[in-house]
C-alpha cells in the first residue's frame, strides 16, 4: 500500500520556535517552501486555516500556478461560506490546478476563534453543520442535474454546478476531530481521517474507532489514516536529543516573551477541543512513548496542533514512522520548526527511507500471498488426482 507525505506551505518563517523574518505574506517564500516539498518527496502541501490569518484557497492558487507536480490540501471551516460557493471554489482551484485539489474540513474546536467569524454554534452542532456540508459539496461535485436540498443548517433549490472538478478526478476529503461528536462525521464521509500523533496504543485505538464507525454507517471500506507529527532529526541519536532540548528551551522563552501564550488562537492552559486534551493527558503520564516518540513540545504548547515529536537519527525516525504504517497510517503529516531547513532535510533523509520500509513490506505481502496461491494450487491438484 502507498505511503503518502504532507507538509505545510506558509507565507513566512514563523514558528513556535522562531519570530518571523520574512513579509507577513511573502509570495516568494510561500513558492520557495512549495518547492522545497516538491523536489524532496513530499507528496502535497497544506494550506492552514486562521481566521486572522490569509486567505488559503488563493494562496494554493498561486501555488498551483507556480508549482507544478505538487498536490494541494485546502483547509476549510465550514462557518466561512455557504456550501454551494464552497463547491464552486474548491471546483475551480481543481480544474487550474489540474485535479491536484484535496479539502481538509474544520469544523472548529475553539468557541473564542470560531466567534471571530460570527460562529455561535456548540461543538456538537459544528460537526452536525460539517457533515452537512460536505454532502452537500460531494453532490454539487458530482450531479449532472439542479437538485434541492433543505437541511437542519441549508436550505437552497435548483443549483448545479457548471464547472466540476478537473475532468477524472474528483478531491479528496478529509477529516479530523477526536471527539465523540467528530468520529461518526468523519468515518462516514471522509476519505482521509486525521489524527495527531500520539503513542501508538492509543493510535491504534483511534483507528478502531475510525473503523467501527465507518462500518456502522455502511461503509465498503473505512477512510485512509493521517498521522501528525513534529520530526526532530540529526545525524545522531545524543545531537537529535540536544536540538530537541534547545527545541523546546526557545519554545519556552518564546512563550515567556509573548507573556504565557504562543497563539490568540490557542489557550494553553485549557484547550476546548478534545485532540489537545488527549495530547495532555498523555504528556501527564510520561515525555517518551515507544521509540522516538517525545511529548515535551506537546505540553509546552499546551496540546496546539500537531505537536508531539519524534526524536532521533533519520532510521530511528523513519523505524517509529513504519510502526505507525503498520497500525493503518497511510498519510504522514510532518513539519519541523525550522520549517523550510526541516522539509528539505525530512525528504532527504526520511522520506526514502519510509518508502523503502513500505516496499519492502509490500514485497513481502506479495511472497506471502503467491506462497497462499500455489499452496492453494497444490491442494487443488491433488484433490484432483484423488
Amino acid at each position: 500500500m502507498p505511503v503518502e507525505f504532507l507538509g505545510i506551505a506558509t507565507t513566512s518563517d514563523a514558528s513556535e520556535t522562531n519570530e518571523r523574518t520574512t513579509a507577513p505574506v511573502d509570495h516568494d517564500y510561500l513558492v520557495r517552501i512549495a518547492r522545497a516539498h516538491r523536489d524532496n518527496g513530499w507528496t502535497r502541501v497544506l494550506f492552514a486555516y486562521g481566521s486572522s490569518g490569509p486567505e488559503p484557497a488563493v494562496l494554493a492558487a498561486h501555488v498551483a500556478a507556480h508549482v507544478p507536480d505538487l498536490e494541494l490540501l485546502l483547509a476549510h471551516r465550514p462557518n466561512v461560506s455557504y456550501p454551494t460557493y464552497a463547491a464552486k471554489t474548491f471546483a475551480t482551484l481543481d480544474q487550474l490546478s489540474g485535479g491536484r485539489l484535496s479539502v481538509h474540513f474544520i469544523s472548529g474546536g475553539n468557541d473564542h476563534e470560531q466567534g471571530r467569524e460570527g460562529d455561535t454554534l456548540t461543538k456538537d452542532q459544528r460537526y452536525a453543520r460539517t457533515r452537512e456540508y460536505i454532502q452537500i459539496v460531494k453532490r454539487a461535485w458530482t450531479s449532472a442535474e439542479p437538485f434541492d436540498h433543505h437541511g437542519e443548517f441549508y436550505d437552497f433549490d435548483d443549483f448545479v454546478l457548471d464547472a466540476k472538478p478537473h475532468p477524472g478526478h474528483v478531491p479528496t476529503i478529509s477529516f479530523g476531530g477526536s471527539s465523540d461528536a467528530a468520529y461518526p462525521v468523519g468515518a462516514a464521509e471522509a476519505d482521509i481521517y486525521a489524527v495527531w500523533g500520539e503513542p501508538l496504543d492509543r493510535t491504534a485505538e483511534q483507528i478502531a474507532r475510525v473503523h467501527a464507525e465507518a462500518e456502522a454507517a455502511g461503509r465498503a471500506a473505512p477512510p485512509r489514516v493521517h498521522a501528525a507529527f513534529r520530526p526532530i532529526i540529526a545525524p545522531t541519536e545524543e545531537l537529535a536529543w540536544e536540538k530537541a532540548h534547545d527545541i523546546l528551551g526557545r519554545i519556552e522563552a518564546r512563550k515567556a516573551a509573548q507573556g504565557g501564550i504562543l497563539s490568540r488562537r490557542h489557550p494553553i492552559d485549557k484547550p476546548e477541543n478534545a485532540g489537545s486534551q488527549r495530547l495532555l493527558e498523555i504528556a501527564a503520564q510520561g515525555e517518551r512513548f515507544d521509540t522516538a516518540l517525545w511529548t515535551a513540545t506537546a505540553k509546552a504548547t499546551g496540546g496546539a496542533g500537531n505537536s508531539n515529536a519524534l526524536v532521533g537519527t533519520p532510521e530511528q525516525v523513519a523505524e517509529a514512522l513504519l510502526a505507525y504504517y503498520d497500525l493503518g497510517v497511510r498519510v504522514i503529516s510532518a513539519r519541523g520548526y525550522d520549517l523550510l531547513d526541516d522539509a528539505i532535510d525530512f525528504g532527504r533523509y526520511v522520506i526514502p527511507l519510509v518508502k523503502g520500509g513500505v516496499a519492502q513490506r509490500d514485497r513481502a505481502a506479495g511472497i506471502a500471498a503467491g506462497d497462499t496461491a500455489e499452496g492453494t494450487a497444490e491442494n487443488a491438484a491433488e484433490s484432483a488426482a484423488a
